[in-house]
């Protein structure tokens, strides 16, 4: 696989919340996105930023924001997120009511249309939306919390969306536990876009450790 098309998404959920500006500057200019995780407290154990929080968060990113929305109500939120400007908005397929007309509206407003999928749901009964989609999301771990251990079991799950998009320009990334030691057994499996969180904001170094995981993504 060509090294051309690996992207690598730093998730600021691991971030200085306080300084979050500052923080997506450190490695905004090697990052091909900037993943802003969004939780309510309700389809997730946890809550991170409001719409009018966010809103601030994508207006003031130097590189697109790729927002994950892991959220109830969610097929009204991803038109708020892809008219605020967000380069990508992912849904999860768990909690969207009409997935077909979220993903079209989420379309019409510029974004790039992402379907995510839980660990215990299987991508199988979802495949059918590839005509829609921009990226599926396979979760590498169950969603809510940072720093959670990679789930190497998902990798079926991976090769099975990588075989089913074959050679159609859809993004496949994963999204949890993602570090130097796991990031080459999800780019084997078929992944090529890598949300990396802890990884990255807690090295001393955020924007040199994102080079170093696209360096170990690339030789493979």
């Amino acid at each position: 696989m060509s090294d051309q098309h690996i992207r690598i998404t730093p998730s600021i959920l691991s971030a200085d919340r306080e300084n979050i500006v500052s923080e997506i500057a450190k490695i905004a200019e090697v990052s091909d996105l900037i993943h802003l995780d969004i939780m309510d407290n309700r389809f997730v154990p946890n809550e991170t930023w409001n719409l009018a929080e966010a809103q601030a968060i994508i207006a003031a990113s130097p590189t697109l924001i790729d927002a994950h929305l892991m959220v109830e109500d969610v097929d009204t939120l991803a038109i708020e997120y892809a008219i605020a400007g967000s380069g990508s908005v992912t849904i999860h397929a768990e909690a969207a009511v009409d997935i077909n007309k979220t993903l079209r509206g989420i379309k019409s407003h510029g974004a790039r249309a992402g379907l995510a999928v839980k660990p215990g749901t299987p991508i199988e009964n979802y495949l059918e939306f590839s005509d829609l989609v921009d990226m599926f999301l396979i979760m590498t771990v169950e969603p809510g919390f940072g720093g959670q251990k990679f789930m190497a079991e998902m990798m079926d799950k991976v090769r099975l969306t990588r075989r089913s998009i074959g050679d159609r320009p859809i993004w496949l990334q994963v999204d949890g536990g993602i570090s130097i030691d796991t990031i080459a057994m999800a780019r084997e499996a078929g992944a090529d876009t890598f949300v990396a969180g802890s990884a990255v904001f807690n090295s001393p170094e955020p924007a040199a450790m994102v080079e170093m995981l696209r360096h170990r993504a690339s030789a493979l």
